[in-house]
């Protein structure tokens, strides 16, 4: 209707000004105002010199009819305000009970393919509640982009090959050696969590004592760590450097591997069960081991903005926004994470995507302005690359903060959260605020059954029409789909004027979502919904005795009902029919 609406105006409005721009045609938020309102009228009564009013009025007597505008009024200014029929209005129950679980979707993106990179956390330790939100977020993204047309890649860029999995590899062989029935002593800058423990005793019973080593050996001459004064990244490097050599390549390397994999198949399968899947997980060795974290340089190196100093190469961001030059290979020919960065990108855009969206925590706000000053010196096109930040998840029980993290290395894990609220109410909760602002998880309010949990709430919505169709068999009263569309026209009262109004807002809610990757949006948007609905179900019957009304409020109800489905099961929520 707002396109047919919009196409009128614009057909209307060349025929007085040819140049003017496609005009401006919103929703209305008061229905006094009508359904829709344009003030075309005083965006064109400058170019034409002439009062809104005046212009508005002609544009008015000059708009075709349509069958579904009941009047055009011009109202204040010059705002031109459009009246729908009832049955146009009606129509969006229709529309919603044919089209099922398909309707809000459309084919703008038809023919475009999509990459959502997110979660990628350091596959040195189970997800924590912070990760949550990211794969939350990430997840809805990319189901809202298929709503749309996308075909969608989902992606977790796995860090296998930084500094932090020779710490994780270290922690490991340390904790295997105190299992072993050696004294250790263990760094503080290494992990220490009860799963680096498990792991190490997975190795001990699989591998016996291959990998014991003379520990003596191990702390021999190394340097000061920092509980004594010292430099714990000095001496965790150091110890590392000890580890590869006492335990030799081989040996060290099934170490790296069983953390490697142990880690990641946890991450998987705590991320499956909450619902969220990726169909690549691309390794960051990859780019070692092909070569193309060298022949990126190397291709950056061409164009001019890669300088050496100090025996390090470096990439000349600042001439691109960033607020310093990056370090993109250091003196000791070891490439940075930057390089690394690189050559992903470079590797993302010869795969060819419309759109890639870089889900990041808000802890890489550092990140974008150097990507971006990346891409403008390789001449790639910036637009197609998006990078979203997800600030932090803050736990409360009630009024109490909830300590994320413990002395022994323990933490709140996504696993711990899940099975304390469930996965419905994580993954609402996650995407409830905007992505970009913090979000407070009250753990008592997630678990409440109230109004002011608004999962629940909206999931209530969904079970009492569910009970609705219930009491109707256990009553053995009947109901018509198609004699219901006919009548609609009943369908008079405030509250089922506000429930079709609020419908018809469903679809272009959707889109919005889903082209501004705000999918706390769509959460609102059902939260109103419910709260339309409870107040439509306290305030009426739906099984009345007059069948013809029935039959249009069964309508009505069951479109509200395929409307909250849709829209849960996008944001990764269940709609139980009992509660």
């Amino acid at each position: 209707m707002q396109n047919k609406l919009r196409e009128l105006l614009k057909q209307t409005i060349h025929n007085i000004r040819a140049d003017f721009v496609v005009p401006p045609l919103e929703r209305t938020r008061d229905s006094s105002h009508g359904d829709f309102a344009s003030n075309a009228a005083l965006i064109l009564a400058k170019e034409l010199a002439k009062k809104p009013r005046e212009v508005a009025d002609l544009i008015v007597k000059t708009l075709p009819s349509l069958p579904e505008i009941d009047k055009i009024e011009v109202a204040g200014p010059g705002f031109i305000n459009f009246y729908l029929t009832p049955d146009a209005k009606n129509q969006v129950v229709a529309d919603i009970l044919n089209l099922g679980e398909k309707y809000g979707h459309n084919n703008i993106a038809k023919g475009k393919i999509a990459l959502v990179e997110f979660v990628s956390a350091n596959p040195t330790g189970p997800l924590h509640v912070g990760h949550g939100r990211g794969a939350a977020f990430g997840a809805v993204v990319s189901d809202l982009l298929e709503v749309i047309g996308y075909k969608v890649e989902r992606e977790y860029y796995v860090n296998d090959a930084g500094r932090q999995m020779h710490i994780l590899t270290t922690s490991i062989w340390l904790r295997y050696l105190e299992l072993s029935g050696e004294e250790i002593i263990l760094p503080s800058n290494c992990y220490r969590g009860e799963y680096v423990r498990e792991i190490a005793d997975r190795l001990r019973v699989e591998y016996g004592a291959q990998f014991r080593r003379d520990v003596k050996m191990l702390y021999e001459d190394l340097p000061v760590d920092a509980k004594d004064g010292g430099d714990g990244d000095f001496y965790i490097d150091a110890l590392i450097a000890r580890s590869k050599d006492l335990l030799g390549k081989d040996d060290y390397e099934i170490i790296f591997q069983q953390g490697l994999q142990d880690i990641l198949a946890d991450i998987r399968e705590d991320l499956e069960e909450f619902g969220v899947t990726f169909q690549t997980w691309f390794l960051e060795s990859s780019l070692h081991k092909s070569g193309k974290i060298k022949e990126s340089i190397e291709k950056l190196q061409k164009t001019g903005y890669v300088y050496e100093k100090e025996g390090a190469l470096w990439f000349r961001a600042t001439q691109f926004g960033d607020e310093k030059d990056r370090v993109v290979m250091r003196e000791n020919s070891q490439y940075t994470y930057f390089a690394s960065d690189i050559a992903y990108h470079f590797n993302k855009y010869q795969r060819g995507f419309d759109l890639m969206l870089d889900v990041l925590g808000a802890d890489h706000h550092g990140y974008a302005p150097r990507i971006q000053a990346f891409l403008r010196a390789a001449g790639l096109d910036e637009k197609k690359l998006l990078i979203p930040l997800v600030q932090f998840a803050i736990l409360y029980r009630g009024k109490t903060k909830v300590q994320m993290s413990t002395r022994s290395g323990e933490f709140v894990t996504l696993r711990d959260l899940r099975k304390e609220v469930g996965n419905d109410a994580a993954r609402f909760f996650y995407i409830m605020r905007k992505n970009d602002q913090h979000l407070d998880f009250d753990l008592e309010l997630a678990v409440s059954q109230s109004k002011d949990n608004p999962v629940y709430y909206i999931q209530y919505a969904y079970a009492r029409i569910s009970s609705v169709f219930r009491q109707m068999e256990e009553k053995n009263l009947i109901w018509d789909k198609v004699s219901g569309l006919a009548e609609l026209r009943l369908l008079k009262n405030i509250h089922e004027e506000d429930l079709l109004r609020f419908l018809g807002r469903y679809a272009e809610t959707l889109q919005q979502a889903a082209l501004k990757q705000e999918p706390h949006v769509l959460a609102h948007y059902l939260f109103e919904l419910a709260n339309y609905f409870h107040a439509y179900y306290n305030a009426e019957q739906f099984l009345v005795d007059d069948i013809k009304l029935r039959n249009a409020r069964l309508c009505l109800v069951l479109a509200i009902q395929q409307i909250l489905k849709n829209a849960l099961y996008l944001l990764g929520v269940s709609a139980p029919e009992v509660m």
